[in-house]
């Protein structure tokens, strides 16, 4: 079993709110719930509205869009079409360094779930959805959980693949319709309903922990809510802390906090470089990630993003740009693939880093990158080309001096131990058999997003990577093979 099922330890610093109770308990079902949890106001809708605008509560799955704005949009919509409106819970966490969303559906589901029925009792919503991973804790947590309690409208746990892209609301939305789980080809607003709602119906939805805060707001109340924090972002933020050779810790921390505090609560240094945000995030070097408040505008001042909140201090022990090239590698492979950006774009930048890191680029290569990022950003149906972009052109500025060493020679000497955290269930690949392989070429017109080929027609890389999306072309490629030099293996 691997660790993505196990439900994360957490810590706090300061008074417990989100993880309260869970120093007793390892799951809080209904009863302990109701023991650490005081009773639930049932806000009417302008209150809990008011509420949202008050502590001005923000989507803590990476955007960071205001709630009570899209709150108000889908009951807008709902008015203006009548309809009821469908509440949906965001725990499709597929990014392999976060934690939280899954932490809090499988320890604590009863404050999530909290949150969403107090929303869909002020707003008339016709059901609530839960998206699950499929194969997380939450898969039997949260159904577990609805069975215990009173519900103001019927509710359903979907499960979705365990990918990257299955997070964006887009494609989240598009997997309750029954749909691939892909974003959305043109961008939409779950909030007005049509083709990007659930089942057409104005939709409102947020991750997991933006539902627990709603739920602790309206337990405190806006002043006491905001007796934590800062003045501009009250409250407290869940972090998920990257730890090598162990499980990732799930921090609850007051917003502002310094990131040291948070780094020597969970016993890291900062090492080499510190990575907030996760894979959509941005790297800090390690003397400024020191004295760096966690709270969005605080890593806006140092260039970086409070994203997700997952943080990873990379070990000086290993090479940083080896480890930015795993990383980029699965980014290409995870992303929906129907636009340039991801087609393109971050293969052609993954492929660039690969050379960067085996040494064999010089300073072209490296302007191939820094291009191939810059054509990616803005351009896409959704974030991960500019999510991917900020993850690697952060890097490059934060260990520069190691891109200088594989730019100028051999690289930097130390062994890639693969520190940032990906699945452990290797994806598709193409394999070539040099010993058969004759440099035909056909292979390079067959599936030109996946074999590149060198300057005498051969492959340049033995072992390809291959995407969902591109799985058409790599059989193709493989059937096709004059020489029966392509093999296809699946994990």
């Amino acid at each position: 079993m691997s660790a993505r099922r196990e439900p994360p330890q957490v810590r706090g610093l300061g008074t417990a709110r989100l993880i309260a109770g869970l120093d007793r308990f390892q799951r809080l079902d209904l009863a302990a719930h109701t023991r650490v949890h005081p009773p639930l106001p049932r806000p009417a809708r302008d209150a809990l509205l008011d509420l949202a605008e008050r502590i001005d509560l923000r989507g803590r799955g990476g955007a960071g869009f205001p709630f009570a704005r899209k709150a108000r949009a889908t009951v807008a919509a709902a008015e203006r079409t009548g309809t009821r409106p469908v509440i949906v819970v965001n725990g499709a966490e597929g990014e392999p360094p976060s934690a939280k969303d899954r932490m809090l559906l499988a320890r604590t589901p009863h404050l999530v779930l909290d949150g969403a029925c107090l929303a869909a009792a002020a707003f008339g919503a016709e059901e609530i959805v839960i998206g699950v991973a499929a194969g997380s804790p939450g898969e039997h947590s949260v159904p577990a959980a609805l069975d215990e309690r009173d519900l103001p409208c019927p509710a359903r746990t979907v499960c979705l693949p365990e990918r990257f892209v299955s997070g964006e609301s887009g494609a989240l939305i598009r997997g309750i319709n029954g749909l691939a789980v892909l974003p959305p080809a043109v961008k939409a607003r779950g909030a007005e309903g049509g083709p990007a709602g659930v089942g057409r119906r104005p939709t409102l939805l947020s991750n997991a922990e933006t539902w627990a805060q709603l739920a602790v707001a309206a337990r405190l109340g806006p002043a006491a809510y905001a007796a934590v924090g800062t003045g501009a972002e009250p409250g407290t933020v869940l972090l998920t802390v990257n730890r090598p050779g162990a499980e990732p810790l799930v921090v609850e921390a007051p917003s502002g906090t310094r990131l040291g505090e948070v780094l020597e609560v969970s016993g890291l240094p900062p090492g080499a470089g510190v990575l907030v945000g996760g894979y959509h995030g941005g790297w800090l070097d390690p003397a400024a990630a020191v004295g760096a408040p966690l709270s969005r505008a605080g890593l806006a001042e140092r260039g970086g993003t409070l994203g997700a909140g997952a943080i990873v201090a990379l070990p000086a022990a290993t090479c940083p740009l080896g480890e930015i090239t795993r990383v980029a590698a699965w980014l290409a492979s995870e992303s929906a693939g129907q636009c340039g950006p991801c087609k393109r774009g971050l293969p052609d930048a993954a492929e660039a880093l690969a050379a960067l890191a085996a040494g064999t680029g010089g300073p072209a290569v490296l302007e191939d990158l820094r291009r191939a990022l810059g054509g990616a950003r803005g351009g896409g149906a959704c974030s991960h080309p500019d999510g991917t972009a900020r993850f690697v052109l952060s890097a490059l500025d934060v260990f520069a001096r190691d891109v200088e060493a594989h730019v100028a020679g051999p690289g930097c000497g130390r062994p890639v131990l693969g520190l940032l955290p990906l699945p452990r269930d290797e994806g598709a690949s193409l394999e070539v058999d040099w010993s058969r392989c004759a440099g035909h070429g056909l292979c390079g017109v067959l599936a030109p997003g996946l074999v590149r080929l060198g300057p005498h027609g051969f492959p340049v890389s033995t072992t390809i990577p291959v995407a969902p999306w591109q799985d058409h072309d790599a059989r193709r490629a493989v059937n096709q093979c004059p020489a029966l030099a392509l093999h296809l293996r699946r994990p």
